[in-house]
Parts: C-alpha cells; sequence; structure tokens
C-alpha cells in the first residue's frame, strides 16, 4: 500500500513545554525581538507557529524543552512586556508525535489521515507543524503513547512485509 511505503515511522518526544506570547504586535523584527535572547542564553526552539494578524495584533507559540521552559519564561516576559503583547502563557505537560517519510508531501492524504487517527484515538491536537518528511502534532503528554499506537495502526507500521 502506497500510504504504508511513504510513512516509514513515527517519532515522539515527551519533553515539551509551550509558550505563548498573547497580542503581539505584528510589525517587523518582532519575532528576532523574541528569539534573539532565547539563542544567546542556549535555549533551543523547536515547533514555531504565528497565528494570522487581526487588527494588527497576533499570537506566536512555540515550543521548547521543558527543562527550559522556566528559564526561556524569565527571558520572554520581559522581552512580551517590552514590545507591548498583552502577556504570556505556558504549559510543561506536552509530547510530540510525528510521522515520518519521503515523499509525503506530493502525496494527498496523509495529514488528513493523521488527524482523523488521533481525532478516533480522542487525542487532542495542540499545534501542527509540517516538513518536507514529517508531520508533527502537540499534543497532551499523557496521550502520547496513545497517539503512537494508534498511529502505528493507522499508517500499518506494526506490520511486518
Amino acid at each position: 500500500m502506497e500510504v504504508r511505503n511513504r510513512v516509514r515511522g513515527i517519532a515522539h518526544d515527551k519533553n515539551v513545554a509551550k509558550i505563548t506570547v498573547l497580542g503581539v504586535p505584528d510589525r517587523p523584527g518582532i519575532a528576532a525581538t523574541l528569539f534573539e535572547p532565547l539563542a544567546q542564553e542556549g535555549i533551543s526552539v523547536d515547533t514555531i507557529v504565528q497565528n494570522s494578524s487581526v487588527e494588527r495584533f497576533t499570537d506566536l507559540t512555540f515550543t521548547v524543552a521543558r527543562e527550559d521552559l522556566d528559564a526561556a519564561l524569565q527571558i520572554v516576559q520581559p522581552v512580551a512586556r517590552e514590545i507591548g503583547a498583552r502577556g504570556c502563557v505556558s504549559d510543561a505537560r506536552l509530547g510530540k508525535v510525528s510521522i515520518v517519510g519521503t515523499g509525503m508531501q506530493n502525496h494527498p492524504g496523509f495529514a488528513a489521515r493523521m488527524f482523523r487517527t488521533l481525532y478516533e484515538a480522542k487525542v487532542n491536537i495542540e499545534m501542527i507543524t509540517t516538513s518536507e518528511i514529517r508531520i508533527t502534532c502537540i499534543v497532551a503528554e499523557d496521550r502520547v503513547e496513545d497517539a503512537v499506537r494508534a498511529l502505528h495502526r493507522a499508517f500499518q507500521l506494526d506490520q511486518v512485509e
């Protein structure tokens, strides 16, 4: 089956926390102002999602390793005030699950199958990110293992060729 051949594996990580900066002014340089101090302190940022601007304000959400959350908040909160954002919220109880394979972007249906599978497993998706070889969903940490099992079944990765 083509779907099985394209998805070669499932990756997961339970060491995820997210920070959302609310009401960020939508103007050039804001992302650099937020992320440069994190980089200078050696904090790696993984998934980044910026919503579409509404009346020149947006929300910007990103993930870091759970052990970096407190240090990241100590950096981001003052910067958020400085740029005129409404505030910051965070969640330290997250994980991520990804389907990995080549050629997924050129063949429709992989994201839809992943999202349907997670829905049927009653796993809520907090964030989504994609690349050429991966579709990643940020989910509650306590649902990561259920998500991995369901995705293995959906993409027939538990079958021997």
